[in-house]
């Protein structure tokens, strides 16, 4: 203790500059140290702007799968409904070029669409929305004209023919008929349409079920 006590008493003056070096090497580490904060704060809102960014992305494709579903329903509204098709002939054909204009962009559109709404890229969704944007106008269209001509491109014998199709398939599906009338309308219905529009196999699938179910509850035969 003596011998450092005379260590001190001898070198007092290296105080001043050992005192310059430990400020100087303090306010280093203290700078130091605010830079490594700066950079972990930096980080932090760095990941925070990409989980933002991720959910908003995540958000919009979820809302642009819930749009394309919405215009599959409309379109499958025509593609299982017999009498529906019979109404409004051209939304399957196609021949119309709005019917294949719509359908190609069906296809567009499914083609793009996401396993997930997380399984998309920021390019691809802008992909995506303007195939799904796509569907829904040309969609929109066609069923516009259908429902605007209806039957008008088809001869007033063909007209005929499509009228006396939608009286039957109305039998056809009318619980107070009988089997034998509900299977008898059935049978014409698909005669008449036949070589006029063309009925998608789900429509014809479906419409065929209907029967079916209301002859077996009046114990009767199921459709042919």
């Amino acid at each position: 203790m003596e011998a450092l006590l005379e260590f001190a008493g001898d070198y007092w003056w290296l105080v001043f500059p050992l005192s310059g070096v430990f400020a100087a090497w303090g306010s280093s580490w203290s700078k130091a140290n605010e830079r490594r904060h700066q950079r972990k704060v930096e980080l932090h809102k760095l990941r925070h702007q990409g989980q933002q960014l991720e959910q908003t992305q995540t958000g919009e494709v979820k809302a642009l799968m819930e749009a394309h579903d919405a215009v599959n329903y409309r379109w499958l509204d025509y593609e299982l409904d017999v009498g529906k098709l019979i109404d409004f002939p051209t939304m399957t054909d196609v021949r119309e070029p709005l019917t294949v204009a719509f359908l190609r962009a069906k296809r567009e559109a499914d083609a793009l669409r996401p396993a997930t709404p997380e399984s998309r890229s920021a390019a691809r969704c802008t992909e995506y929305r303007a195939a799904v944007n796509n569907y829904d106008v040309a969609f929109s269209v066609a069923e516009s004209e259908a429902r605007r001509i209806k039957a008008g491109n088809f001869s007033v014998k063909e007209r005929q023919r499509l009228a006396t199709a939608r009286t039957l398939i109305t039998i056809a599906v009318d619980n107070a008929a009988s089997p034998a009338e509900r299977q008898t309308a059935y049978r014409r219905a698909l005669r008449e349409v036949e070589g006029l529009i063309a009925l998608p196999d789900g429509a014809v699938n479906l419409l065929k079920e209907q029967v079916a179910r209301a002859l077996e509850s009046g114990r009767g035969q199921a459709p042919a």
